[in-house]
C-alpha cells in the first residue's frame, strides 16, 4: 500500500470517526431552542476536511494513544474552528455568502441565529474539555487542555489574528508582520490541535512536545500560504468558497508579498522543517508526514 494510498484511508477513518463524534456531542433539534440547535449542527456536521481532528488523531497515532481518548479533544478543536467559520462569514467580518459548498449559517438561518450558533459551539467546546466521560485522562491533564484551547482561541490566537487581518485591509504589510497574524489566526488552532493529543500522553518527554509544537507551527503557516495561493489560482466550486475573497477585499497575502512561486517556495520550505522536526519518531510520524505533505499540495 502506497503512502498516499494509507494516508487517504487513515484521513477517512478519522473523518467518518470525528462526524460520529461531533454528531453525539452537539445538542439534538429535538431540544429547545431547536431553530438555534438546528444551525449548530447544521454548520458544524456533513461537511469540510476536518484537518484539525486528523491532526489530533495522526499525533496521537505517533504518540500511541488510543482513538478513545483522542474523541474529545478532536471534537474540542473543531467546535472552534467551525464557530470562527460561522462568525467569520458574518456581514460585519468577511460577508461570505458560502461555506464548504453550502449557504453560510447566516445565510441559511439568519444574522442573529448564526452569531449564537457560534456562541454555542465555542461554549460546548470547553464542556467537552472539562465533562467529556471518554476522555480518561487526570483533572490536571483536562485544566491544561481547557487552558491551550483558551489561549489558543482568544486575543493571544486566533480571535487577535481575526483582528489583525481586520486592521490590516488595505494595508501593506512585510512577511514578519503576516506571518505574526497567521500564526494567530490560522496557526494557532492547528498548534492546540497537536498540543492537545500531546496533553492527553502522560509523561510525555518536553522535547518530543517541543517538536510536535514546532511541527504544527510550520503546517499551519504552510496551510496558511496554501490558502492564498488557492484563492488566487482555484475556483469557488472547487474551494467550497467564494473565491478571490482575499483579493476582493485588498487583503495582505503571501502571493501579493512574494509573487506565487515565491509563495510556494515558502510553503515548501515550511514543509521540509515539519518533516525535519519529526525525525526523532520514526516510522511512528509517518501519517503526520503525509499530513504535511496534504497541507501544501491540497486543492481545496
Amino acid at each position: 500500500m502506497t503512502a498516499e494510498s494509507n494516508l487517504n484511508a487513515f484521513m477517512l477513518l478519522c473523518q467518518e470517526r470525528a462526524e460520529a463524534a461531533l454528531d453525539a456531542r452537539l445538542p439534538p433539534v429535538s431540544k429547545p431552542p431547536e431553530r438555534l440547535h438546528q444551525a449548530m449542527r447544521y454548520s458544524v456536521l456533513g461537511g469540510g476536511k476536518r484537518l484539525r481532528p486528523l491532526l489530533t488523531y495522526a499525533t496521537g497515532r505517533a504518540l500511541e494513544l488510543p482513538f478513545e481518548v483522542l474523541d474529545a479533544p478532536a471534537c474540542a478543536v473543531e467546535l472552534i474552528h467551525v464557530y470562527s467559520l460561522i462568525h467569520d462569514d458574518l456581514p460585519a467580518m468577511d460577508d461570505d455568502d458560502l461555506r464548504r459548498g453550502k449557504p453560510t449559517c447566516h445565510k441559511a438561518y439568519d444574522e442573529a441565529t448564526a452569531i449564537l450558533a457560534g456562541d454555542g459551539l465555542q461554549t460546548l467546546a470547553f464542556q467537552v474539555l472539562a465533562d467529556d466521560p471518554t476522555l480518561k485522562v487526570p483533572a490536571a491533564a483536562r485544566l491544561s487542555m481547557i487552558e491551550a484551547l483558551a489561549l489558543a482561541s482568544g486575543s493571544f490566537g486566533m480571535v487577535g489574528g481575526q483582528a489583525i487581518d481586520l486592521d490590516a485591509v488595505g494595508k501593506t504589510l512585510d512577511i514578519v508582520e503576516l506571518e505574526n497574524m497567521h500564526i494567530r489566526k490560522t496557526g494557532a488552532l492547528i498548534r492546540a490541535s497537536v498540543k492537545l493529543a500531546c496533553l492527553a500522553h502522560p509523561d510525555l518527554p518536553d522535547e518530543t512536545s517541543d517538536r510536535l509544537d514546532h511541527y504544527a507551527k510550520s503546517i499551519g503557516l504552510a496551510f496558511q500560504i496554501q490558502d492564498d495561493i488557492l484563492d488566487e489560482e482555484s475556483d469557488t466550486q472547487t474551494l467550497g468558497k467564494t473565491q478571490g475573497k482575499d483579493r476582493d477585499h485588498n487583503k495582505p497575502n503571501y502571493p501579493a508579498l512574494l509573487g506565487l512561486s515565491g509563495a510556494r517556495q515558502k510553503a515548501r520550505e515550511l514543509y521540509e522543517e515539519a518533516v525535519d522536526s519529526l525525525s526523532p519518531l520514526g516510522e511512528r510520524g509517518s501519517v503526520l508526514r503525509a499530513l504535511a505533505q496534504f497541507v501544501i499540495e491540497r486543492r481545496n
